[in-house]
């Protein structure tokens, strides 16, 4: 497939349903994860022009930076703390509506209101996390939530 995508229009689930598609076409024979992180962190900023979008890899007991969209980003997250280190311990997606109201939530931008992350796993360990961010207070539900799973086992290539 050509490295381009084609941004859909109409409703959220609509878009989704066709970036994914194309996520599976540009993944397609690569076993590379910081790769594939980076083009899906690529390809959900260009279609729906989140705020930031990127991955953090599990390192030992911290989240450490990875391929991302945005502006600049906090580099380490703990275990267990904020909206990121949550997720992991968890091991499940987090929707926050509003951070502002998210007790302990890590502020890398004051300009981030909402966020999703989602646990990345491989052999059902979680190796990372796919954390959106939004400049809009209640931006994700549960459509995000439903196709950024399906994206996040795309990566590993576990769909």
């Amino acid at each position: 497939m050509a490295e381009d995508l084609t941004i859909a229009k109409g409703s959220k689930k609509e878009q989704y349903e066709l970036l994914t598609k194309q996520i599976s076409a540009l993944l397609q024979g690569e076993d590379d994860i910081i790769a594939n992180m980076a083009n899906v962190s690529a390809a959900l900023k260009e279609q729906f022009n989140f705020w930031w979008v990127g991955f953090y890899l599990v390192k030992g007991e911290q989240l450490v930076l990875g391929p991302f969209q945005g502006p600049v980003a906090c580099t380490r997250i703990a275990y267990g703390k904020g909206v990121c280190g949550g997720a992991w311990k968890r091991q499940e997606t987090i929707i926050v509506p509003d951070v502002d109201a998210f007790p302990g939530h890590i502020a890398c931008s004051s300009l981030s209101r909402s966020e999703i992350v989602v646990p990345v796993f491989k052999d059902k360990e979680c190796i990372a996390v796919l954390d959106v961010d939004s400049e809009y207070i209640n931006h994700f539900d549960e459509v995000d939530q439903q196709h950024l799973v399906e994206i996040a086992k795309l990566v590993v290539g576990n769909v």
